[in-house]
């Protein structure tokens, strides 16, 4: 998806960062074009290896108060399973933020191999199917195995409950929203009284756990059948892992939760999902203005479905 948050990087930038790094030659490199917010590059080094580089936006774009510090989050919640190999993560090779090679920070990690499943999905037999979700679930439920000590974003967590967290996360959202002139579809103070009005059922969540918070199958590499990589950590969360997207409204798998070991939800958790639900679908709306996306099709969806989810929220 193209916006203003993507970076470009000539030829000659991706030549000094791969001599700076590996000490070799850059043969080729491609733009990758899947991403939604950082620039991605594939590069063809000299010495036969293939790695990615990812490139932030920009300082002078203007982000959402989610998106203040994706990078370093990225980095650092990927660095904590370099030796775990039950999560599939890429190794990264440098992460720089001194702006002195390419005029942006960014990370050169491993290249993946396979295809994205939200690429291969239908093509894949459905029992071959559920056996990639089957294994995601068991590593997103690895992955949550990781207990923090606050809860909040990743690089900048706050210093309070679950309860609290979530609503300065979700506040923020409204509040982007706010200074960015974004048309609602619906009244903004009526809306913060129905979140507030149920912020509390987030009190039971006591233990900050790391989220991954972005493992949908665009960020899941499929090689002959198999899970070969997941990507994108920049979402990162200390939370509740209820909040992972394979739990919400856009994916109903029996093989991931059985996977992960998740047992049919309490009305509790119903209800916090609820509120996750909203918050994923607020961001999807307000970013489209942020990222000034040129896909109107996909900016008439985020409304559209931000309408259904309000509905879905009011419901009793």
């Amino acid at each position: 998806m193209q916006g203003i948050y993507k970076t470009k990087l000539p030829d000659n930038q991706l030549r000094e960062v791969v001599r700076e790094t590996f000490g070799c030659g850059l043969l080729g490199s491609a733009e990758m074009h899947d991403g939604w917010a950082n620039s991605a590059y594939v590069l063809e080094l000299d010495d036969g290896r293939k790695t990615v580089l990812k490139a932030s936006p920009s300082s002078e774009v203007k982000l959402m108060r989610c998106e203040i510090g994706l990078m370093k989050s990225e980095v650092e919640a990927m660095r904590r399973f370099d030796k775990m190999e039950d999560v599939p993560v890429p190794r990264i090779y440098a992460y720089d933020t001194s702006k002195g090679l390419i005029p942006v920070d960014y990370f050169i990690m491993d290249f993946i191999e396979g295809k994205p499943l939200n690429q291969i999905r239908e093509t894949m037999p459905a029992e071959q199917l559920d056996g990639i979700y089957r294994r995601l679930g068991e590593i997103n439920r690895r992955i949550n195995e990781v207990s923090g000590t606050l809860f909040g974003f990743y690089a900048r967590p706050s210093d309070g409950s679950w309860r609290d967290a979530f609503a300065e996360m979700i506040g923020g959202v409204i509040a982007d929203g706010r200074d960015a002139g974004v048309e609602w579809p619906i009244d903004l103070a009526e809306l913060e009284r129905r979140i507030e009005a149920r912020l509390d059922v987030l009190k039971e969540v006591t233990e900050p756990r790391l989220l991954h918070w972005d493992l949908w199958d665009g960020n899941i590499f499929v090689k002959d059948g198999q899970v070969s990589g997941i990507v994108d950590f920049e979402r990162a969360i200390w939370g509740d892992p209820l909040m992972e997207f394979y739990f919400g409204h856009f994916h109903g798998s029996d093989a991931f939760m059985a996977g992960y070991g998740m047992p049919p939800f309490t009305p509790a958790q119903i209800e916090r999902r609820k509120l996750y639900d909203l918050y994923l679908d607020l961001i999807m709306h307000v970013e489209c203005t942020y990222r000034q996306y040129g896909n109107q099709d996909h900016v008439r969806w985020a409304r559209d479905n931000l309408v259904q989810s309000l509905a879905r929220f009011g419901e009793a």
